[in-house]
């Protein structure tokens, strides 16, 4: 860092990630399980979906991308999270700071917006079942997830330049196990507004829209169960909705009071921060293919049949 006015130009972060030191050895533990399991688990959902051609299916294909997104968040968190926590400190250059911001709130966004699909796709399934087979294909599907990507990607390549302007003061720490836009923002010198409007414009169109587009479905859902006459069909009716919504709740809750409290004025400690994080990220990594290997009775089946069933199968002697 060189100073300069009353600037310093900073070349290079440093991430210390606040935690109790008595915490901190649970937390290691923690997060190397939740990055096997999740790992292990994703993997599985993708090469089952892969292998089984009754599967090739538009939800099936949501679920192999919600699956990819979870791997790709886990490698661009973990990993790093947990080398600051061993090592209370790491340096990670500016570029590469930038870069991490930028891959995160793409796998968030991307995450939100395939939470919306699903839903979408659950609400044409259930509400219009005739016309399903036409609304929604393959091909649509795959062209949907393309063009939302893409999308994702032009609205924040403006981040970079955004975060590339930012001047420091006092300090290039931060205290957090990862580097964030909004905490850039805050340690820099900038009062300037416009650093934080992409995040609360980001927050209305990636988190705050698709969430009520997915209550708004899942409430049309649970209507339209209930006046199904067979138990039968209406337990299969709630039990898609609470899988999903499951899936959707470990998503937006924590993530949620991640970005909200600190913007609505509530003050919560670094450790809270960091605590809140690493389960708004890491944990819905490793449930997500727990709760569709579980749930969903297709995949469950698919995976007896690929693992359990070839393990039974007796080996004829000749």
């Amino acid at each position: 860092m060189k100073m300069k006015n009353a600037t310093i130009t900073v070349s290079e972060f440093i991430l210390q990630c606040v935690i109790e030191s008595n915490q901190k050895t649970i937390m290691i533990s923690a997060l190397a399980f939740i990055y096997f399991i999740s790992m292990f688990g994703n993997l599985l959902v993708i090469l089952v979906i892969i292998l089984d051609p009754q599967l090739h299916a538009p939800m099936y294909i949501y679920i192999g991308t919600l699956a990819v997104i979870d791997l790709a968040n886990g490698a661009i968190l973990i990993p790093k999270m947990l080398s600051v926590l061993l090592l209370s400190s790491s340096v990670v250059p500016y570029a590469a700071c930038v870069l991490q911001i930028f891959l995160l709130l793409h796998v968030e966004e991307m995450e939100s917006l395939l939470l919306t699909l699903m839903a979408f796709d659950r609400y044409i399934a259930v509400v219009y079942p005739l016309q399903y087979p036409l609304v929604i294909t393959n091909k649509k599907v795959v062209i949907s997830l393309l063009v939302l990507n893409i999308f994702a990607i032009c609205f924040k390549l403006h981040i970079p330049i955004l975060a590339s302007e930012l001047s420091f003061c006092n300090t290039n720490i931060l205290p957090f196990c990862f580097c964030d836009y909004t905490t850039l923002v805050h340690v820099s010198c900038t009062d300037d507004p416009k650093y934080l409007i992409p995040m609360i414009t980001g927050a209305v169109v990636y988190a705050v829209s698709p969430l009520v587009l997915i209550l708004l479905s899942y409430s049309r859902i649970a209507i339209e169960a209930l006046r199904v006459t067979s138990a039968g069909g209406k337990s299969k009716l709630f039990s898609t909705c609470v899988t999903h919504l499951l899936v959707v709740g470990l998503f937006y809750l924590p993530l949620t009071l991640f970005y909200i409290l600190p913007g609505a004025g509530v003050t919560i400690t670094k450790e809270t921060y960091n605590v809140i994080f690493i389960l708004g990220n890491a944990v819905p990594s490793m449930m997500n293919p727990i709760i569709y290997s579980f749930r969903n009775q297709e995949i469950n089946k698919r995976i007896h049949t690929l693992f359990i069933r070839r393990r039974s199968t007796p080996i004829r002697r000749k």
